[in-house]
């Protein structure tokens, strides 16, 4: 029976994967951003364990892992959460980039490194939710592409140190999909959202199993998910 830590599951990807692996007998651990959210959790995934820590705030991660029975070996890393905001270049505040800086990559970077003791242990692998946008720019998703390509950045960087010890790294980039952030992305746009036009949650979940259960001998470093015709 696998462990992993999963961040972003209250909903979309996060909530769907966390989902897939419990029903098939994961066991599950999940970062939630406060009491009320990891008490959701709790009730909505039963007999997984939560911990409190914001991932807006990566220089306290560290103080709230230590708060927690954290086992000694972890099957996997899984990084989905993630925040957007859309704006010019000319218009973004230090704020907006700060924000999405912090829990897009420096978060992960953060959580990563605390956990690798584990994930050396398990030789076990990290999966980075990824995003389009980690790999091409466009108008109005500066700070977001950036936070995104430096993601990338991580991983392989990562990928490259950690072989050595057995763990597996690996980026997933999904095209739009379904989610509540897509809502609110359509939101900042000021266009209609039609969910049935985009990439369902579980489609990418299938995906990040695929790269999850693929045998020791090989490995995904990055694989793209795009809408299907």
């Amino acid at each position: 029976m696998a462990l992993h830590l999963l961040t972003g599951a209250g909903s979309g990807i996060g909530a769907a994967l966390a989902a897939r692996l419990q029903a098939r007998g994961d066991d599950l651990i999940l970062l939630a951003r406060s009491d009320a959210r990891a008490a959701e959790l709790r009730e909505r995934f039963p007999g997984a364990q939560t911990i409190v820590a914001d991932l807006a705030a990566p220089g306290e991660l560290a103080a709230a892992l230590t708060r927690h029975d954290l086992p000694g070996r972890l099957d996997s890393l899984l990084h989905v959460a993630g925040v957007v905001d859309l704006g010019q270049v000319a218009e973004l505040t230090v704020a907006k980039w700060a924000s999405q800086l912090d829990v897009n990559l420096v978060a992960p970077a953060e959580l990563t490194r605390l956990l690798l003791p584990a994930l050396r242990a398990a030789k076990g692998q990290v999966v980075f939710v990824n995003s389009g946008a980690g790999l091409r720019a466009a108008p109005d998703w500066a700070a977001y592409a950036a936070s995104k390509h430096g993601l990338k950045a991580l991983a392989d960087s990562l990928r490259a140190e950690e072989s050595p010890h057995g763990v597996r790294v690996s980026s997933v980039y999904p095209g739009r999909t379904a989610t509540a952030m897509q809502e609110r992305v359509h939101e900042q746009e000021g266009r209609d959202y039609d969910p049935a036009a985009f990439i369902d949650a579980d489609s990418v979940v299938t995906s990040i199993l695929t790269v999850l259960d693929l045998p020791r001998d090989a490995q995904i470093p990055d694989l793209t998910i795009r809408p299907g015709v």
